[in-house]
């Protein structure tokens, strides 16, 4: 479904999606309203939403277009996704899987179709109501799980990507307001929604919440957050651990990448690091999640069910890496039980 007012915007996006035949445009609606009347009467894999439109809006309607779409994915497709960053990251903290600026001048080199049909690919179908577990192996779903340990944490390393904004908000809405360790977060975005990311982190989770820089020292229950144009390592220092930015490539092409953040939280803190992999495409943080294993701290992945892509976790779920696959309320949870605040309470 294309959601815009613009009806040259609409014509042009079909024609683009419609140029692969692995797509059919089911519905287009020129409001927030319009659109939400027309999913009580059809279902649909996504949505393509602008955020400026007449009525509502895009950005207002979210919470009402997502439950009317019976599980469909939301990509806001404006150009608010470039020049409005707060707009932006509040639609993803809604529930929007993804964003994509409309093409202007110089923007993506031409290649605007190509880059929108493989989103497009990468969100999928919409989510089944009940969906069976990966069994790449034939093994039974417990026998890809690791033992999971009930010691205290040290440290809580979590790496996200698509749809993972709003994955984080249900993960730190469930998780009590002082822990007593620090949260590192490597969320894949561009550089520029960083520092408004961080804000709104901070609101969400309810912590002080920074951009990493160079030296800075971890504290409890501050969150860091990887910068958009470098990786978020840590090294030894004399309280403890300290952020050191690194600039190299990754593996996984990344910038940042989730397997630096993991390999370098389980090389200083051993058993008492945490990986948490989110929802998100690809294989980010595999790597980084078998040092950190490796080293003897343990791994947490999102579900499928409750995941916009089911990549990032579910390469840690079939590497052997993942000692359980919850929900992001349910990892909260877990989090909570194993640090020493939360022990010494129960």
């Amino acid at each position: 479904m294309i959601v815009d007012d613009s009806t040259v915007a609409r014509a042009v996006l079909s024609r683009m999606i419609e140029s692969d035949p692995v797509f059919e445009i089911s519905a287009i609606a020129g409001t927030a309203e319009a659109a939400i009347e027309a999913l009580a009467h059809i279902r649909v894999d996504i949505i393509l939403l602008d955020l400026e439109m007449p009525g509502a809006g895009g950005l207002k309607s979210m919470p009402r277009i997502i439950a009317a779409a019976s599980g469909a994915k939301v990509m806001i497709v404006s150009s608010l996704a470039e020049e409005g960053a707060e707009q932006t990251v509040a639609a993803l903290a809604l529930g929007a899987a993804d964003t994509l600026p409309k093409p202007g001048t110089g923007r993506f080199n031409g290649k605007f179709s190509e880059i929108l049909v493989g989103k497009l690919k990468a969100l999928g179908y919409a989510r089944a109501p009940v969906i069976a577990p990966v069994n790449p192996a034939g093994l039974a779903p417990e026998e890809l799980l690791r033992p999971m340990p009930s010691d205290p944490i040290d440290v809580v390393a979590i790496g996200a990507s698509t749809g993972g904004i709003h994955a984080l908000g249900v993960l730190f809405h469930e998780l009590p307001l002082r822990i007593g360790i620090p949260i590192l977060v490597t969320q894949h975005l561009p550089a520029p929604f960083m520092p408004v990311f961080a804000r709104q982190l901070s609101i969400m989770a309810q912590r002080e919440t920074l951009v990493a820089e160079d030296g800075m020292e971890l504290c409890p229950d501050r969150i860091i957050l990887a910068p958009g144009t470098a990786h978020l390592t840590l090294e030894p220092s004399r309280r403890g651990a300290c952020v050191r930015l690194s600039y190299g490539p990754s593996s996984s092409g990344c910038l940042p990448s989730v397997d630096p953040m993991l390999a370098s939280a389980g090389a200083i803190f051993g058993e008492g690091a945490l990986g948490v992999v989110l929802t998100g495409m690809g294989r980010d943080g595999v790597e980084g999640a078998a040092q950190l294993v490796a080293d003897g701290g343990s791994v947490l992945a999102q579900d499928q069910a409750s995941c916009a892509v089911w990549g990032m976790p579910r390469a840690i779920l079939e590497a052997g890496l993942a000692s359980a696959v919850l929900a992001p309320d349910k990892i909260a949870r877990r989090i909570a039980a194993r640090t020493e605040e939360q022990s010494q309470c129960s």
